[in-house]
């Protein structure tokens, strides 16, 4: 039983990942990519705070030490999927 809640929590930590990468990815575009301009303030303080709520959760399941380390992938990764300008 206790691999199974294992496997559960990777799931949902995997699933956190995701969601972050995806509304931070949006909330670029919007300010950066062909939507800029269009993008209301609105609407990226809204993805913003989806953001922080995310993280919130995501801390909840692997807490503050393993918060860093994910922080850091996040990081990472946004610049090397990060258009050059």
């Amino acid at each position: 039983m206790p691999e199974k809640n294992l496997q559960k929590n990777q799931s949902e930590v995997a699933c956190l990942l995701a969601q972050i990468q995806e509304e931070y990815e949006s909330a670029t575009l919007g300010l950066k990519g062909l939507s800029a301009g269009s993008s209301q303030h609105a609407t990226i303080t809204k993805k913003m705070e989806r953001i922080a709520d995310l993280h919130t959760e995501l801390r909840g399941l692997v807490g503050d030490q393993a918060m860093v380390l994910v922080s850091n992938m996040l990081a990472e990764a946004s610049a090397s999927t990060a258009p050059s300008s």
